[in-house]
């Protein structure tokens, strides 16, 4: 009897493990469907993008504060006289200035090399390469204890923030390459990252107020590291057999020059130049105009959340709708940066001051979400399909305002003041704003410079479009011996889409 009963206990436990092992499979196939994944890949992105503003906008509440009390614990344990105290004091600015650039000047630097990496392996091991950065900065954070340690962690982020923004945005504009649901995904990212920038400082200051430092970073390490698996679960980055057979990208210094491109670059720069200039400098001068407290200092950012996923909405639908009209969305984007900022001197209370901080983040909004997508679209039909470099162009814009931010603005509240400094950018803005007139000839080029449209009659591939293409002109010349998949060449020279059996049936015979 107990033979029988262990028998009938290992059988079920037989059954039981080959029901998991068939949901396993159905799972693993059910990932590698072209659909899902590409939705999957949306999340991956997306919540990397979260983990990378949170990070850099969580220490705002913590940092200052914490390298406060260790200042007062070295005096105290050195005996230093009043007089060295306040000289300690003083500085403790200027080295949160440069803490808060550290990130956005290596990413500066590190962001040329990381477009062409990408470009010549592709998008999931960089991606994963600054997921695993990020990790390792963000435990760093949870258990440093000087402002040394701290540095390298500010640092060590951003080199990760320069291969996992990079690669996740572009292999979203690689994965999606239908105009308007690209742009849509895009637009999703973009809310990500607003929702990560402006949720980070309370979700820092009221953990580290009731839990410590270490666990904020603790939590985003944590879900970073969930990320990783994740992608390593989906794409399999290091068994896909491809990519020895990848197109090569354009340079990263070609696409520098593009005259398009640079117009681009510019207005992403510009655009942001508001928001990185006020984030160091606005707590004081609300400090000094309206005795503001420190909730006041962080809630003024809160509501700016809002329209800046109204800005993604409005743009997603408007250029689905009037895609030739790109331009003028990010035009209309910077007029209304322009007018927002010069508007902010003269708020004299906090709820007031909510609403030109609104009209930055709804006008940011419209630029990104406008001219992000155009990027791809100009590499699409200026270049080759690959979209690394002129991601990490994008991400060079990005990373010149937040560099120069902490570092810049405070020296020209000093000297000229904070009135000075808002109207300066919004003029720069404002001025700035006609030179995306010159992308009004873009969207021309779909039919006389893409090539995606005419010779590929399968939904494309993004990536891996430039090596059917290649095939495509091998065979019209003659070089292939492949028969499948032939198109019939039209008059103009180029392969026409072949045409099923029931629109030739149904195509009669021509009328003469």
């Amino acid at each position: 009897m107990e033979s029988d009963g262990s028998a009938g206990l290992a059988k079920s436990a037989a059954l039981k493990l080959s029901e998991m092992g068939e949901r396993t499979k159905q799972l693993g196939s059910a990932m590698q469907d072209p659909n899902r994944q590409r939705k999957l890949i949306l999340v991956i992105v997306c919540v990397a993008l979260l983990l990378d503003n949170m990070l850099y906008m969580v220490i705002v509440p913590i940092i200052p504060d914490y390298l406060a009390d260790l200042e007062t614990e070295q005096a105290a344990r050195t005996h230093a006289n009043s007089s060295v105290s306040r000289a300690n004091r003083d500085s403790l600015d200027i080295q949160i200035g440069v803490l808060f650039a550290s990130k956005a000047i290596l990413q500066l630097m590190v962001s040329p090399l990381s477009g062409t990496f990408i470009d010549r392996v592709g998008y999931d091991i960089p991606l994963l390469i600054g997921l695993l950065v990020m990790f390792v900065s963000t435990c760093i954070f949870a258990f440093a204890e000087n402002y040394g340690t701290l540095f390298a962690a500010r640092s060590l982020q951003g080199l990760g923030s320069a291969f996992a923004d990079t690669s996740g945005i572009a292999m979203i504009a690689d994965r999606y390459t239908e105009e308007a649901e690209r742009s849509r995904a895009l637009g999703v990212a973009l809310a990500f990252i607003s929702f990560g920038s402006l949720v980070a400082p309370p979700f820092g200051g009221v953990l580290y107020e009731f839990a410590g430092k270490r666990v904020p970073f603790i939590v985003l390490a944590s879900v970073c590291l969930a990320d990783g698996v994740l992608l390593l679960t989906v794409i399999r980055p290091f068994s896909n057999g491809t990519r020895a057979n990848m197109p090569v990208g354009t340079p990263i210094y070609r696409l520098m020059i593009d005259p398009y491109i640079a117009v681009v670059a510019g207005a992403l720069t510009v655009c942001n130049i508001p928001l990185a200039f006020l984030e160091p400098t606005i707590s004081s001068w609300m400090e000094s105009t309206m005795n503001a407290s420190q909730w006041e200092m962080g809630l003024i950012w809160l509501p700016a959340f809002f329209p800046h996923v109204l800005g993604v909405y409005v743009t997603v639908r408007l250029a689905a709708k009037y895609p030739e009209l790109q331009w003028f969305y990010g035009a209309l984007g910077m007029v209304i940066i322009g007018a927002s900022s010069c508007t902010v001197p003269a708020c004299r209370t906090p709820g007031q001051l909510m609403l030109p901080l609104c009209g930055v983040c709804f006008g940011i909004a419209l630029v990104d979400t406008a001219l992000l997508p155009t990027l791809a679209f100009l590499v699409d039909v200026r270049h080759v399909s690959v979209y690394g470099s002129v991601y990490a162009i994008a991400d060079i814009s990005y990373s010149l305002a937040y560099a120069l931010g902490p570092v810049v603005a405070g020296q020209i509240v000093h000297n000229l003041g904070f009135v000075q400094l808002n109207l300066g950018m919004g003029l720069v803005n404002v001025l700035y704003a006609p030179a995306l007139l010159l992308l009004r000839c873009v969207c021309q080029m779909k039919k006389s410079c893409s090539e995606r449209n005419v010779l590929l009659e399968e939904e494309p591939k993004g990536l891996y479009d430039s090596i059917r293409m290649q095939e495509r002109r091998l065979r019209r010349k003659g070089l292939c011996t492949t028969t499948a998949n032939v198109c019939p060449v039209a008059e103009n020279g180029l392969f026409e889409a072949p045409r099923s059996l029931s629109e030739e049936e149904s195509s009669g015979p021509e009328l003469t």
